[in-house]
C-alpha cells in the first residue's frame, strides 16, 4: 500500500470512528493539501491556504503571548468546529465536526490519527 493509500485510509478511519466528524485532510505546512476526505463542493486548495495560515498566525499569537508551541487552533461556529492539529513533519491535521461534537473524544481522535499518520510520514 503506498503511502498516500495509507494516509487516505486514517482520514477515512479518523471520519467512521467518530459519527461527529464530517471531514478531514492532512495539510503541509506551506499550505499544500497532501491529502483529504473533504466534501466535493469545498475548494481543497483555499482550505488548504487558510488553514496553514491559520496555524501560522496561532503559532505567532502563542510565542508573543509566552504560550509556548502550538498544539491545535479551533474554529467554532454555528454550524460546528474545524479544529487543526499540528501532526509533525511539517503538516497538520484539519478536521470539521458538527455543532454537537464532543469534543474531548474529537481531540483524542485526531491525537490517534497523528500518531498513526506519523508512521506514515
Amino acid at each position: 500500500m503506498s503511502r498516500v493509500e495509507n494516509i487516505n485510509r486514517i482520514l477515512r478511519s479518523l471520519q467512521s470512528g467518530s459519527p461527529d466528524v464530517e471531514a478531514s485532510a492532512l495539510i503541509s505546512e506551506d499550505g499544500l493539501m497532501i491529502a483529504s476526505a473533504l466534501p466535493q463542493h469545498i475548494d481543497e486548495a483555499r482550505i488548504a491556504g487558510m488553514s496553514a495560515t491559520l496555524l501560522s498566525l496561532g503559532t505567532r499569537a502563542a510565542t508573543e503571548l509566552e504560550r509556548g508551541e502550538v498544539e491545535q487552533v479551533l474554529v467554532r461556529g454555528p454550524y460546528g468546529y474545524a479544529v487543526m492539529l499540528a501532526s509533525g513533519t511539517g503538516t497538520l491535521l484539519l478536521v470539521l465536526a458538527n455543532a454537537s461534537a464532543k469534543l474531548g473524544l474529537i481531540f483524542l481522535d485526531m491525537r490517534n490519527a497523528v500518531a498513526d499518520l506519523r508512521k506514515v510520514l
